[in-house]
Protein backbone atom coordinates (compact mmCIF):
# COMPACT_ATOMS: atom_id res chain seq x y z
CA UNK A 1 0.00 0.00 0.00
CA UNK A 2 1.29 3.46 -0.88
CA UNK A 3 2.52 5.73 1.89
CA UNK A 4 0.12 8.60 2.78
CA UNK A 5 1.17 11.72 0.89
CA UNK A 6 -0.72 14.35 2.88
CA UNK A 7 -0.83 15.48 6.49
CA UNK A 8 -1.79 12.67 8.82
CA UNK A 9 -4.05 12.46 11.85
CA UNK A 10 -3.96 9.23 13.84
CA UNK A 11 -5.64 7.77 16.89
CA UNK A 12 -9.31 7.04 17.51
CA UNK A 13 -10.26 10.31 19.18
CA UNK A 14 -8.40 12.62 16.80
CA UNK A 15 -9.74 10.93 13.66
CA UNK A 16 -13.28 10.74 15.02
CA UNK A 17 -13.20 14.45 15.89
CA UNK A 18 -12.30 15.43 12.34
CA UNK A 19 -14.89 13.08 10.82
CA UNK A 20 -17.60 14.56 13.01
CA UNK A 21 -16.70 18.22 12.68
CA UNK A 22 -15.37 18.57 9.13
CA UNK A 23 -15.39 15.31 7.11
CA UNK A 24 -14.75 17.21 3.88
CA UNK A 25 -11.13 17.62 4.92
CA UNK A 26 -10.53 13.86 5.17
CA UNK A 27 -8.96 12.55 1.95
CA UNK A 28 -8.58 8.88 2.90
CA UNK A 29 -8.83 6.62 5.90
CA UNK A 30 -6.70 3.62 6.85
CA UNK A 31 -7.78 1.15 9.53
CA UNK A 32 -5.88 -1.85 10.86
CA UNK A 33 -7.09 -5.10 9.33
CA UNK A 34 -7.67 -6.69 12.74
CA UNK A 35 -9.87 -3.90 14.16
CA UNK A 36 -13.62 -4.51 14.04
CA UNK A 37 -14.66 -3.25 17.47
CA UNK A 38 -17.30 -0.64 18.33
CA UNK A 39 -15.05 2.48 18.25
CA UNK A 40 -13.87 1.54 14.76
CA UNK A 41 -17.44 0.73 13.70
CA UNK A 42 -18.42 4.29 14.57
CA UNK A 43 -15.55 5.67 12.51
CA UNK A 44 -16.53 3.46 9.58
CA UNK A 45 -20.11 4.75 9.78
CA UNK A 46 -18.94 8.35 9.77
CA UNK A 47 -16.65 7.67 6.83
CA UNK A 48 -19.37 5.92 4.86
CA UNK A 49 -21.81 8.77 5.45
CA UNK A 50 -19.21 11.22 4.12
CA UNK A 51 -18.24 9.03 1.14
CA UNK A 52 -14.66 8.63 2.34
CA UNK A 53 -12.59 5.76 0.99
CA UNK A 54 -11.46 3.29 3.66
CA UNK A 55 -8.46 0.99 3.26
CA UNK A 56 -7.34 -1.83 5.54
CA UNK A 57 -3.67 -1.91 6.51
CA UNK A 58 -1.26 -4.16 8.41
CA UNK A 59 0.53 -3.17 11.65
CA UNK A 60 3.89 -3.04 9.87
CA UNK A 61 2.51 -0.43 7.48
CA UNK A 62 1.41 1.83 10.34
CA UNK A 63 4.90 1.47 11.81
CA UNK A 64 6.46 2.44 8.47
CA UNK A 65 4.24 5.50 8.12
CA UNK A 66 4.29 6.77 11.71
CA UNK A 67 7.25 5.13 13.44
CA UNK A 68 7.40 2.25 15.88
CA UNK A 69 6.47 4.33 18.93
CA UNK A 70 3.36 6.08 17.60
CA UNK A 71 0.17 5.23 19.53
CA UNK A 72 -2.04 5.12 16.44
CA UNK A 73 -4.64 2.61 17.70
CA UNK A 74 -4.89 1.23 14.17
CA UNK A 75 -6.55 4.35 12.72
CA UNK A 76 -4.96 6.88 10.36
CA UNK A 77 -6.52 9.60 8.22
CA UNK A 78 -4.99 11.74 5.50
CA UNK A 79 -6.37 15.25 5.78
CA UNK A 80 -6.43 18.50 3.92
CA UNK A 81 -4.90 20.94 6.42
CA UNK A 82 -6.14 24.34 7.44
CA UNK A 83 -5.22 27.12 5.07
CA UNK A 84 -1.85 28.51 6.12
CA UNK A 85 -2.38 31.30 8.62
CA UNK A 86 0.17 34.06 8.50
CA UNK A 87 0.82 36.97 10.81
CA UNK A 88 -1.19 39.17 8.43
CA UNK A 89 -4.10 36.70 8.45
CA UNK A 90 -4.12 36.77 12.24
CA UNK A 91 -4.07 40.56 12.42
CA UNK A 92 -6.91 40.67 9.90
CA UNK A 93 -8.94 38.20 11.97
CA UNK A 94 -8.48 40.40 15.03
CA UNK A 95 -10.44 43.19 13.38
CA UNK A 96 -13.52 40.94 13.27
CA UNK A 97 -13.11 39.32 16.72
CA UNK A 98 -14.67 40.51 19.96
CA UNK A 99 -12.31 40.30 22.95
CA UNK A 100 -10.00 37.79 21.23
CA UNK A 101 -7.95 35.35 23.28
CA UNK A 102 -4.59 34.18 21.88
CA UNK A 103 -2.13 31.72 23.40
CA UNK A 104 1.55 32.46 22.75
CA UNK A 105 4.22 29.82 23.39
CA UNK A 106 7.76 31.18 23.49
CA UNK A 107 10.09 28.36 22.47
CA UNK A 108 8.15 25.25 23.54
CA UNK A 109 10.00 22.31 22.00
CA UNK A 110 8.09 19.24 23.19
CA UNK A 111 5.38 18.22 20.66
CA UNK A 112 3.32 16.67 23.46
CA UNK A 113 3.22 20.01 25.25
CA UNK A 114 2.24 21.89 22.10
CA UNK A 115 -0.49 19.35 21.38
CA UNK A 116 -1.86 19.59 24.91
CA UNK A 117 -1.77 23.40 24.82
CA UNK A 118 -3.53 23.40 21.48
CA UNK A 119 -6.27 21.11 22.78
CA UNK A 120 -6.95 23.38 25.76
CA UNK A 121 -6.76 26.53 23.62
CA UNK A 122 -9.46 25.09 21.38
CA UNK A 123 -11.63 24.13 24.38
CA UNK A 124 -11.34 27.67 25.77
CA UNK A 125 -12.20 29.38 22.49
CA UNK A 126 -8.78 30.82 21.70
CA UNK A 127 -8.56 32.48 18.31
CA UNK A 128 -5.10 31.03 17.60
CA UNK A 129 -1.89 29.69 19.08
CA UNK A 130 1.23 31.68 18.24
CA UNK A 131 4.75 30.16 18.12
CA UNK A 132 8.14 31.35 16.84
CA UNK A 133 9.57 29.59 13.80
CA UNK A 134 13.01 29.04 15.36
CA UNK A 135 13.80 26.91 18.41
CA UNK A 136 10.18 25.86 18.74
CA UNK A 137 8.28 22.73 17.77
CA UNK A 138 5.92 23.09 14.81
CA UNK A 139 2.74 21.15 14.13
CA UNK A 140 3.52 17.54 13.22
CA UNK A 141 1.77 14.18 13.47
CA UNK A 142 2.55 13.84 17.19
CA UNK A 143 1.14 17.29 17.92
CA UNK A 144 -2.01 16.41 15.97
CA UNK A 145 -2.42 13.15 17.89
CA UNK A 146 -2.06 14.78 21.32
CA UNK A 147 -4.32 17.68 20.29
CA UNK A 148 -7.09 15.13 19.59
CA UNK A 149 -8.54 17.06 16.65
CA UNK A 150 -7.90 20.60 17.90
CA UNK A 151 -5.05 21.10 15.42
CA UNK A 152 -7.56 20.82 12.60
CA UNK A 153 -9.63 23.77 13.84
CA UNK A 154 -7.48 26.14 15.91
CA UNK A 155 -4.76 27.67 13.73
CA UNK A 156 -1.13 27.65 14.81
CA UNK A 157 0.58 30.81 13.56
CA UNK A 158 4.35 30.52 13.18
CA UNK A 159 6.18 33.87 13.14
CA UNK A 160 9.76 34.92 12.43
CA UNK A 161 10.07 37.63 15.09
CA UNK A 162 7.93 36.96 18.16
CA UNK A 163 8.63 40.27 19.92
CA UNK A 164 7.67 42.19 16.78
CA UNK A 165 4.42 40.24 16.47
CA UNK A 166 3.58 40.89 20.11
CA UNK A 167 4.03 44.61 19.50
CA UNK A 168 1.66 44.34 16.52
CA UNK A 169 -0.88 42.61 18.77
CA UNK A 170 -0.53 45.53 21.19
CA UNK A 171 -1.17 47.97 18.35
CA UNK A 172 -4.30 45.96 17.54
CA UNK A 173 -5.58 46.58 21.06
CA UNK A 174 -4.57 43.41 22.90
CA UNK A 175 -2.93 43.30 26.30
CA UNK A 176 0.14 41.06 26.45
CA UNK A 177 0.11 39.04 29.67
CA UNK A 178 3.17 36.92 30.44
CA UNK A 179 3.38 34.05 32.89
CA UNK A 180 6.25 34.27 35.40
CA UNK A 181 6.60 32.39 38.67
CA UNK A 182 8.20 35.46 40.27
CA UNK A 183 5.51 37.95 39.21
CA UNK A 184 3.89 40.09 41.91
CA UNK A 185 0.30 39.70 40.72
CA UNK A 186 -1.70 36.49 40.73
CA UNK A 187 -3.54 35.78 37.51
CA UNK A 188 -6.89 35.93 39.34
CA UNK A 189 -6.13 39.57 40.26
CA UNK A 190 -5.84 40.65 36.62
CA UNK A 191 -8.69 41.50 34.25
CA UNK A 192 -8.59 38.98 31.37
CA UNK A 193 -12.00 39.76 29.88
CA UNK A 194 -10.79 41.96 27.02
CA UNK A 195 -8.48 41.20 24.11
CA UNK A 196 -5.62 39.22 25.63
CA UNK A 197 -2.50 37.37 24.49
CA UNK A 198 -1.34 34.93 27.18
CA UNK A 199 2.39 34.26 26.84
CA UNK A 200 4.20 31.26 28.33
CA UNK A 201 7.86 30.38 28.08
CA UNK A 202 9.72 27.21 27.21
CA UNK A 203 9.97 24.18 29.45
CA UNK A 204 12.44 25.02 32.22
CA UNK A 205 13.80 28.25 30.73
CA UNK A 206 10.63 30.30 30.90
CA UNK A 207 10.16 33.52 28.95
CA UNK A 208 13.10 34.92 27.01
CA UNK A 209 14.18 38.35 28.21
CA UNK A 210 13.02 40.19 25.07
CA UNK A 211 9.64 38.49 25.27
CA UNK A 212 9.37 39.35 28.96
CA UNK A 213 10.22 42.99 28.26
CA UNK A 214 7.52 43.14 25.57
CA UNK A 215 4.74 42.02 27.93
CA UNK A 216 2.41 44.65 29.40
CA UNK A 217 2.30 42.79 32.70
CA UNK A 218 3.40 39.55 34.29
CA UNK A 219 1.26 37.19 36.36
CA UNK A 220 1.83 34.08 38.41
CA UNK A 221 -0.20 31.04 39.35
CA UNK A 222 -0.53 30.40 43.09
CA UNK A 223 1.82 27.63 44.27
CA UNK A 224 1.51 26.20 47.77
CA UNK A 225 3.47 22.95 47.45
CA UNK A 226 7.15 22.17 47.18
CA UNK A 227 7.53 22.16 43.38
CA UNK A 228 8.93 25.35 41.86
CA UNK A 229 7.12 25.30 38.52
CA UNK A 230 4.40 23.61 36.48
CA UNK A 231 4.58 21.84 33.15
CA UNK A 232 3.93 24.43 30.44
CA UNK A 233 0.80 22.69 29.18
CA UNK A 234 -0.64 22.53 32.72
CA UNK A 235 0.16 26.21 33.30
CA UNK A 236 -1.36 27.14 29.94
CA UNK A 237 -4.52 25.24 30.82
CA UNK A 238 -4.86 27.03 34.16
CA UNK A 239 -4.33 30.46 32.59
CA UNK A 240 -6.72 29.80 29.71
CA UNK A 241 -9.45 28.55 32.02
CA UNK A 242 -9.03 31.58 34.29
CA UNK A 243 -9.61 33.76 31.21
CA UNK A 244 -12.60 31.60 30.28
CA UNK A 245 -13.98 31.81 33.84
CA UNK A 246 -13.78 35.60 33.85
CA UNK A 247 -15.44 35.82 30.44
CA UNK A 248 -18.29 33.58 31.57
Amino acid sequence: MNRPQNNMVFGLHAVRSVLRADPGRVLSLRIAAARDDQPVAEILQLAQAAGIKVQRAQPREFAQWLGEDAVHQGVLAEIRTLNATSENDLLSALTEATNPLILVLDGVQDPHNLGACLRTANACGALAVLVPKDRSVQVNATVRKVAAGAAEFTPVVSVTNLARTLRLLKDAGLWIVGADAEAQQRVSEVDLKGGIALVLGAEGAGLRQLTRDTCDLLVRLPMTGQVESLNVSVAAGMLLYEARRQRS
